[in-house]
């Protein structure tokens, strides 16, 4: 789900409004007129970036707003608790699932106004404040010309030889991370921490983000690395390259989602909301499986690319309320540190 697109990559739907941007870019001496509105978007550095889908969404965006989409790159929640009301965001994006109720309790954000009724989930969504955009379950990513006989639940995860190494995240840092200790807490309950001791001599390391923990596995420094059931997608589409697959695991897999929100007090009402509505247009939703590589909650089958008929599906999907992954960070997090640290 995270962005990681090739910069000669752009879907064809783009190049008209990417064309004429560049051409207005080259007739002015700056590139935003001193009277255009500014709609200020706190992301992440993974869906900001150049390789994640953030500047195409921005170019799609400005060109039917009138206005400057400008990112902000930061770490979400911790920003917005120490900014409070004084936050410049008008609108925020990429939250996990996992994070919405810290989110929730900035008193930060206002209702987005949509029609949920639409949405295509494996999961029920009755949020009135965050909406989700784009969604997946987690999964381990293997290269099916070097492991033969891929894992098919945790237990015979935890029983491949040591020399097969796995590359996880640190669920303090990582979203990733922290979907995969949930993820085994649903599995194991009270018995998640022996099982954690059972899998780590297989693990390699504990990156901080899922962007250095994929990196070692596609420079095959790691023969598994924690991601999400569409990360092969990518290979697929930009690279042409059906080796690196997602391993299915019989007890289920994790649903994440990420989530955008209004903040209820920003001085740029009506760009915030156009921005809210452009999340569900088919527009943005086609550029979900093409540019950030994971499911899109709203938008035809017909539209989708043909390389996600070649993934690998989850049996079911296992998912936390908010209020479940309250409850249960801290003890899933501490029972994961306890275990890796003996």
């Amino acid at each position: 789900m995270h962005g990681i697109i090739h910069p000669d990559f752009l879907p064809s739907f783009l190049e008209r409004a990417m064309l004429k941007r560049l051409i207005t870019l080259s007739l002015f001496a700056t590139p935003v007129l001193a009277d255009t509105p500014v709609l200020t978007v706190y992301a992440s550095s993974s869906f900001a970036s150049e390789w994640g889908p953030g500047p195409a969404i921005e170019t799609a965006f400005e060109a039917v707003c009138g206005c400057d989409l400008q990112y902000r790159n930061t770490d979400l929640i911790p920003s917005l608790m120490l900014e409070g009301a004084n936050t410049e965001a008008d609108v925020v994006i990429g939250i996990s699932t996992d994070e919405t109720l810290r989110a929730r309790e900035t008193g930060l954000f206002g209702p987005h106004n949509q029609d949920l009724s639409t949405l295509s989930l494996p999961v029920d969504w009755t949020d009135e404040t965050f909406l989700p955009f784009n969604y997946g379950d987690t999964a381990f990513i293997y290269d099916n010309t070097k492991l033969a006989t891929p894992p098919h639940d945790f237990e015979s995860l935890a029983a491949l030889p040591e020399d097969v190494k796995i590359v996880i995240q640190d669920p303090r840092s990582s979203g990733a991370g922290l979907a995969l200790v949930l993820w085994v807490k649903s599995v194991y309950g009270d018995q998640a921490e022996d099982y954690w001791r059972r899998l780590a001599p297989r693990i390699l390391t504990v990156t901080k983000g899922w962007s250095e923990a994929y990196g070692l596995f596609t420079r095959g420094e790691a023969d598994l690395v924690m991601s999400y059931i569409t990360s092969p997608a990518y290979h697929l589409i930009v690279e042409k390259d059906d080796t690196k697959v997602a391993a299915i695991f019989d007890e289920g897999h994790y649903f994440t989602a990420e989530v955008v929100g209004q903040i209820a007090g920003t001085d740029q009402p009506e760009l915030a909301q156009a921005f809210m509505d452009f999340i569900l247009s088919e527009t943005f939703q086609e550029m979900i499986p093409r540019v950030n590589f994971g499911f899109p909650v709203k938008l035809d089958p017909k539209l989708m690319p043909p390389e996600f008929d070649k993934l690998n599906l989850p049996p079911k999907s296992l998912f936390y309320s908010e209020s479940d992954v309250a409850a249960l960070r801290d003890t899933a997090v501490a029972e994961w540190q306890r275990a890796l640290s003996q």
